[in-house]
């Protein structure tokens, strides 16, 4: 790939969002479909993919106080506005959320999985209001309308390029040595805008301490307790301001985050992990935007072979990338980087993705304490050696082999996963 070609995907995958993703991904094809229509709908049917389910159902939707698909798909009709993509929500007001309990309550919200799709993030709106019919659908990104339609007139089809094609075989140009080398070599200048996810970022940690979110893993951390116990060391604060901005995101707080390949705990794990060290071993801001680059770009890149939603924890990826960069701060070269995602993928490999919620701040937190071990070990040279489970000499086969049990090994334990967590005793 070119710099030009690296620059706009990182451009396109790094972008704000406000509340889990997947929730609002199905709010924006539920805006589309309303804009579409010209009016408020009488019913709303909406069909989703096993993974899209998975992760919309326990989650805080933000400014609604609400967990779950209902309030998320009933603001998406009622002040959703698709030009704001993931930020769709962002009018919400309590006025809305009170509307959307209404729609709620009289039973106009219907939603399905839809087993016979091949893509594992799929969205499909029909709105209805009177004789007229809108639909929308979403697919394989959680921002890309491949198909709309009103009544009889179709305003956009391109689904038939969806078809045999997948994230893993469209976009996987990159190697590990060429992410690398486009963090350390390009020109500052045209880095230095990932220093947002910073701002934004940072923001979402500071914010979260105002409020008692989800477990409030990240406020524990910061206390006398959490400080008795883990010390007042970087580590800790690593964990602390990174485990914030992850309760506040899963609670539902109307907090905007920097995602990563569609996940806002994504763009947290690449993001805060090396903020944190960076300041806290007085590196310069080059190195830190450097770092940062470094690390999103890891974690898009393992992401392209993966795809967008898996049965693999998203922590892992990301927590991956975070690795990197600070394994770079600690002074690494590329050696010591890829040794730092060996380690990543020898402890990490499998862990299991089991919906978005607040306890994901727990995952979360375990993928990036697990970031600055693989990154003190690789830094003294020390690494998981080919002989050794997934592990092999080439790191770019080593991160092939995780997506590889991510992507098709853990299909089986996907299905199982949303089986249990749909007939649950509640």
């Amino acid at each position: 790939m070119t710099q030009d070609e690296i620059l706009a995907l990182i451009k396109r995958e790094v972008a704000p969002a406000i509340g889990c993703t997947e929730p609002m991904c199905v709010a924006l094809c539920v805006a589309y479909a309303t804009e579409a229509l010209g009016g408020e709908p009488e019913s709303i049917q909406v069909g989703l993919s096993a993974n899209v389910l998975k992760n919309a159902m326990g989650v805080g939707i933000p400014g609604t106080g609400m967990v779950g698909l209902p309030i998320a798909i009933a603001l998406g009709a009622l002040v959703g506005k698709s030009s704001y993509q993931l930020e769709v929500l962002h009018d919400c007001t309590p006025e809305a959320v009170e509307r959307g309990k209404k729609l709620i309550e009289n039973g106009i919200i219907n939603i399905t999985l839809e087993k016979e799709v091949c893509d594992n993030l799929y969205v499909d709106v029909v709105c209805k209001r009177g004789n007229h019919r809108s639909e929308a659908i979403i697919a394989h990104e959680h921002t890309r309308l491949v198909y709309l339609c009103y009544d009889n007139n179709l305003l956009l089809d391109e689904r038939s390029s969806l078809q045999g094609k997948s994230l893993r075989e469209a976009d996987n140009n990159l190697t590990l040595r060429q992410v690398f080398d486009f963090a350390t070599r390009t020109p500052i200048d045209k880095l230095e805008f990932i220093n947002e996810a910073r701002i934004l970022n940072e923001k979402a940690a500071e914010e979260a301490l105002k409020g008692n979110f989800g477990h409030e893993l990240g406020k524990t951390l910061s206390r006398p307790l959490g400080k008795g116990i883990m010390g007042d060391s970087i580590f800790c604060h690593i964990l602390s301001v990174t485990s914030c901005a992850c309760d506040a995101r899963m609670a539902g707080a109307m907090i905007p985050v920097m995602s990563n390949s569609g996940s806002g705990n994504q763009g947290i794990a690449a993001t805060l992990p090396v903020v944190v060290f960076a300041r806290e071993n007085h590196n310069t801001e080059e190195e830190l935007t450097r770092a940062l680059i470094l690390s999103h770009l890891t974690a898009i890149y393992i992401k392209q072979s993966l795809g967008r939603l898996s049965a693999l924890c998203g922590c892992v990826v990301a927590s991956t990338g975070s690795s990197c960069g600070i394994t770079y701060l600690m002074g690494g070269h590329y050696e010591q980087v890829a040794y730092s995602v060996k380690n990543m993928i020898a402890n990490l490999a499998g862990m299991v993705c089991d919906g978005a919620k607040p306890s994901c701040a727990l995952k979360v937190s375990s993928g990036v304490s697990t970031a600055v071990l693989s990154a003190m070990l690789a830094i003294q040279n020390k690494f998981v050696t080919n002989v050794e489970g997934l592990i092999e000499d080439d790191v770019d086969r080593c991160i092939r082999n995780l997506t590889l049990v991510g992507a098709k090994g853990m299909q089986e334990t996907d299905r199982m996963v949303l089986d249990i967590m749909t007939h649950k005793r509640l």
